[in-house]
């Protein structure tokens, strides 16, 4: 599904989410070794991991800060072995892509259209990906939240994308899973898509 103001413009540069787009969401066997791991109920652990993600993702605290806010919120101190088991396992949680939409983003920049990233991502899974990734280097333009000091769906990540780009918001078409961040975009006057899959993507891309 494709929203726009302007249906008779043509957005000539895709800004991606990662997550739930271009990456997996965390496997279920990711998420039972975190909860492994930390030693606590999935449900208390769930709730604390989300509650507390924000900051993490937005940069106004790093991994270890995060675990040990972690702890705290279940009653447990986490040492520093603990912390590294943690992120490390973190990390492998969200590591998994979708080959074929990294592929599908080399086919865009080699055919001369401009692909940008703006992402929900703490600092060391951002640098994950920068290490283990090549096709990363493709997006001219990496909005991560960790370094923008704004996380979807707030205002302030969409206009960050817009002037990191230099183009005007109805060139963008941005591309995300989750309805609330589409409607954010389109605030700042971007062209949404609600990401399903590669070949409906690609319909809308090539039409």
């Amino acid at each position: 599904m494709v929203h726009s103001e302007h249906p008779g413009q043509t957005p000539d540069i895709v800004l991606f989410d990662l997550f739930g787009v271009i990456a997996c969401h965390q496997s279920e066997e990711g998420r039972d070794r975190l909860v492994r791991v930390a030693d606590a109920p999935a449900p208390a652990f769930w709730k604390a991991y989300w509650d507390l993600r924000p900051d993490y993702d937005r940069g106004d605290v790093d991994g270890p800060g995060y675990w040990d806010r972690m702890g705290r919120a279940l009653g447990a101190r986490f040492d520093d072995r603990r912390v590294a088991d943690l992120v490390e396992a973190d990390i492998a949680s969200w590591s998994a892509v979708d080959a074929a939409m990294v592929s599908l983003v080399a086919e865009l920049a080699d055919a001369g259209r401009t692909v940008a990233l703006l992402s929900n991502i703490p600092e060391e899974l951002a640098a994950h990906y920068e290490a283990e990734h090549p096709w990363f280097d493709r997006f001219r333009v990496r909005g991560l939240s960790c370094r923008i000091g704004h996380a979807k769906p707030e205002e302030g990540a969409y206009l960050w994308c817009r002037d990191a780009l230099g183009a005007d918001a109805e060139r963008i078409l941005f591309v995300d899973d989750r309805e609330d961040n589409i409607r954010a975009a389109e605030g700042v006057g971007m062209r949404g898509h609600v990401f399903t899959s590669r070949d409906l993507l690609a319909e809308v891309l090539a039409a």
